[in-house]
């Protein structure tokens, strides 16, 4: 748990929590919205965040709780990847959310100074990677600001939409 009670907007960063839920939920939502467009399945989100925040071994969040009156303003989640090139843990860095009315207010950059810190402290993790929407400047922007570089890779994505809600992958006959 790390506190901030010098910024202009007292806070505490902390492991999220199952009662969490709806406002992880909520956020993500806005996330896809705001920069990508997306209308999220209500249902599979839930179900998504449900079963992270009961397995964080699966996708670990942090919230943002400002002081006071312990609103959760921000948020962010890590999911590991191994690297059998590196030998380590890469702590990829995913949903990241910040309330409108506290952006620009230095949060991400102590939630990610805070999650730096845990992945420093333990010596299986090497290191820490995001993907960010292609025309999001101002998100690269930030990222370039935390110390972060463009990693030279592009994402390739292969979706399969239904095991979301049906647990299974339709198969089309050629």
């Amino acid at each position: 748990m790390t506190t901030d009670s010098a910024s202009p907007t007292p806070f505490t960063i902390r492991d999220a929590s199952t009662h969490d839920k709806a406002v992880i939920v909520e956020f993500n939502r806005r996330l896809a919205y705001e920069t990508e467009g997306k209308h999220l399945d209500p249902e599979v989100l839930e179900r998504g965040v449900d079963r992270a925040l009961t397995d964080p071994d699966r996708l670990r969040y942090w919230v943002v709780e400002q002081d006071g009156d312990r609103s959760i303003i921000a948020q962010t989640a890590v999911s590991r990847e191994w690297s059998d090139w590196r030998n380590g843990w890469i702590w990829w860095l995913q949903s990241v959310y910040v309330v409108a009315e506290h952006r620009r207010r230095g949060l991400l950059r102590s939630l990610y100074k805070h999650i730096r810190s845990q992945a420093e402290a333990d010596p299986d993790v090497i290191g820490i990677r995001l993907y960010v929407e292609e025309a999001n400047h101002r998100a690269k922007h930030t990222y370039e600001a935390l110390g972060l570089k463009p990693g030279g890779y592009s994402v390739f994505v292969e979706l399969w939409t239904e095991r979301t809600r049906t647990g299974r992958v339709a198969r089309s006959v050629r």
